[in-house]
């Protein structure tokens, strides 16, 4: 008999669609919106947070004060969630504000008064992604299915690779790229976004690979100089970025900036193809490669609306 499965995470979600199994999903988060079908799957999460009404200061103040008080960022549906009797749920151990975790999965042990399965993902690196496809497939007796999905994601990343070898020179001459995770304060982006960077053909700024991304200030930007400054808010959409752009376009700092000046800044519709560590990931590493090296990915097909060149 097949499984319930409940996804407490969106690349989960992705993840399942890709393997073919969405009858076979009983419940998602209210960030679960791709494809479009799993907009019509019963929420058995919610946001405590209407992120909609606030600035991205005011969201993360929001965010520090229930981290540090212990309230809730995420909200299960009892009701939902008994209705979709779960044998299994997917959820993630890496970052408590992107998607409900352990203290969650707890919770939902005691709405249903037993105990799924239990899948728990943590993406640090980009390769971490992929394998996470097949530990998910191999988990829900669909391998040979995860394994045609991860061989089709590795080809276009081995595409990448190829360009980026054949064009180039010596690293030295790489570009050096800074990718913002949040605009106001100031994040880096971390965990797999660095090798993303480095794949695409260019020397990532500031964060480490497999690491968190973090806070930084200003200084820090000036220091490094990025000759491209890639802007992928968590959780952001290209609309919802340009409107926080205010918050930098009265800082001297920010304006004095060399990519700055040069117009080499770009933000990238972060919501779907870099935040969430799922199979469109592979679509964040080829806009990636479009906006470091134009001219060697002419040719690359990127979807409408994926990123675009910001000028003050």
């Amino acid at each position: 008999m097949d499984k319930r499965i409940v996804s407490f995470l969106p690349s989960s979600t992705e993840i399942l669609y890709e393997l073919g199994l969405e009858t076979q999903i009983t419940g998602v988060t209210h960030e679960c919106k791709y494809p479009d079908s799993a907009r019509g799957k019963p929420r058995v999460v919610n946001s405590s947070l209407d992120c909609s009404l606030m600035s991205s200061r005011e969201i993360d103040g929001r965010i520090v004060e229930l981290s540090s008080t212990g309230g809730e960022i995420y909200v299960l549906n009892s009701h939902v969630l008994k209705e979709a009797m779960p044998d299994i749920i997917i959820a993630q151990g890496v970052c408590k504000v992107c998607a409900p975790h352990v203290k969650e999965i707890e919770r939902a042990f005691e709405i249903l008064g037993y105990e799924p399965d239990v899948i728990v993902l943590h993406p640090h690196d980009f390769d971490d992604i992929l394998d996470n496809i097949l530990y998910v497939a191999k988990e829900v007796d669909k391998l040979e299915k995860g394994r045609l999905v991860v061989s089709n994601l590795r080809r276009r990343i081995n595409r990448v690779k190829t360009k980026v070898s054949q064009k180039l020179g010596e690293k030295f001459n790489w570009p050096k790229v800074l990718c913002i995770e949040w605009i106001d304060p100031f994040y880096v982006a971390g965990h797999w976004i660095p090798r993303m960077v480095e794949i695409a053909g260019g020397i990532n700024c500031i964060s480490s690979r497999g690491e968190p991304s973090r806070r930084i200030s200003i200084d820090e930007i000036s220091q490094c100089q990025p000759d491209k400054i890639v802007l992928m808010p968590c959780g952001f959409d290209i609309e919802r970025t340009l409107k926080e752009m205010d918050a930098l376009n009265d800082k001297d700092e920010w304006k004095a900036l060399d990519a700055v000046k040069r117009g080499e800044v770009y933000c990238v519709n972060a919501n779907s193809y870099f935040s969430k560590p799922g199979p469109r990931i592979v679509v964040g590493l080829e806009i990636l490669a479009k906006i470091i090296n134009p001219g060697t990915f002419t040719s690359l097909e990127l979807p409408s609306n994926s990123y675009m060149k910001y000028t003050l």
